[in-house]
């Protein structure tokens, strides 16, 4: 049990990070046009970035670890891979509520599975085992985490914001 609570720790982490970011967009007094900015056409914009992180864990936890349906199936549509970012633009609320709720049930997934699962496929259709599907997540969420930072900042630069 002691390995689930320390690689539960990495997801605490990076999680952290990420709302930290998100803490940053909400301070500011044009958090929804920052979120929806987009750095060239058709290029992702920052919401996109952060619910696609929060996708990625609704469908690997609900759907490729556990064989059920995403628990928001149009999320999940809309901001998983293979998405093409559109114009509804959520709020910080949102993304908020969203990146919180599917990084919960992730973690209560992991902290319920007996310690020998660790490092076992969850079934046979699976990718990885759990131990490695945690750290392909953390990958995968600094990963989009640094493309919306990245955002972030040509979007002050091209608004004459430091």
């Amino acid at each position: 049990m002691a390995a689930v609570f320390e690689i539960t720790a990495f997801l605490d982490y990076v999680r952290g990070r990420t709302n930290s970011f998100l803490d940053t967009i909400a301070k500011n007094e044009k958090a929804q046009e920052i979120l929806g900015w987009r750095p060239a056409p058709g290029r992702a914009h920052i919401a996109w970035q952060l619910m696609h992180i929060a996708a990625t864990d609704d469908r690997h936890v609900h759907v490729r670890m556990t064989g059920g349906q995403p628990q928001n199936e149009d999320y999940v549509r809309r901001f998983a891979g293979g998405s093409t970012p559109d114009e509804a633009i959520p709020t910080v609320d949102e993304i908020r509520t969203y990146l919180t709720k599917q990084r919960e049930e992730l973690k209560q997934h992991l902290l319920n599975l007996p310690a020998d699962m660790l490092d076992k496929k969850p079934n046979e259709q699976a990718p990885w085992a759990y131990r490695e599907w945690v750290m392909l997540l953390t990958w995968h969420e600094a990963h989009h985490q640094g493309q919306a930072h990245a955002v972030l900042n040509l979007w002050k630069s091209a608004h004459g914001e430091k």
